[in-house]
């Protein structure tokens, strides 16, 4: 029977090139291939008649075939929990297809990240004078929130939240950063800032340095 061997390529394979490995199924299917003539060769010099019960397990049946040459494969059932913020900077630009009517109601946000998928934004979210000149916006950063990704598309849609600045620059590379892990960098509360000392201006007193460790 024919066999079908699927070898994974691991670093020590690069080393010696595609041909190396090539080289070893090679040799591992001419191998199969002896062992399965032998078999029959054997059974005709013997005259021993095999029925289709008699016969052992066939080459072909993976359970029988060496760990490497399998390839283990999974599918992903259920999420159980949401790790992303869903929030991604990036950068906004006109769809290519100008005659689409989806140019007419969204535009492209592409992520900094590229592990975040590219979205699709409505144009109401972007500055009012974004398609007229799109070039203006080239390099300014906004962040973006992922609402949804439907199955059967490339793209995940998603809205617009606010623009950062330019990129490049360290307070809208910085905001971007907290927002899309969920840090909360927002000014504190009142209620906060009342725990602090009062009377400014605040030094630690000698007795509670004495029983510190001094870090600064």
């Amino acid at each position: 029977p024919d066999v079908i061997i699927e070898a994974q390529f691991d670093d020590n394979d690069t080393e010696h090139g595609q041909d190396h490995l090539q080289d070893t199924l090679t040799d591992d299917i001419k191998k199969l291939s002896l062992d399965t003539s032998e078999k029959g060769k054997a059974g005709g010099v013997t005259g021993v008649h095999r029925t289709k019960q008699d016969d052992g397990p066939k080459i072909n049946d993976p359970r029988l075939l060496p760990d490497e040459f399998l390839q283990r494969t999974a599918k992903v059932v259920y999420i159980l929990e949401k790790k992303h913020s869903r929030a991604a900077t990036g950068f906004i630009k006109l769809l290519a297809d100008r005659n689409s009517e989806l140019f007419k109601r969204c535009a492209m946000f592409s992520p900094v990240d590229h592990r975040v998928p590219r979205v699709y934004v409505p144009l109401a979210d972007c500055p009012p004078d974004f398609v007229a000149k799109p070039e203006a916006y080239s390099q300014m950063l906004f962040i973006c929130r992922i609402v949804d990704w439907k199955e059967d598309s490339n793209f995940a849609s998603g809205q617009l939240c606010k623009s950062l600045g330019q990129a490049g620059e360290i307070e809208p590379e910085s905001e971007g950063i907290l927002t899309e892990y969920g840090v909360d960098f927002s000014d504190f509360s009142p209620e906060v800032l009342e725990c602090l000392p009062q009377n400014l201006p605040w030094v630690i007193s000698p007795g509670e340095l004495a029983k510190r460790r001094d870090l600064r």
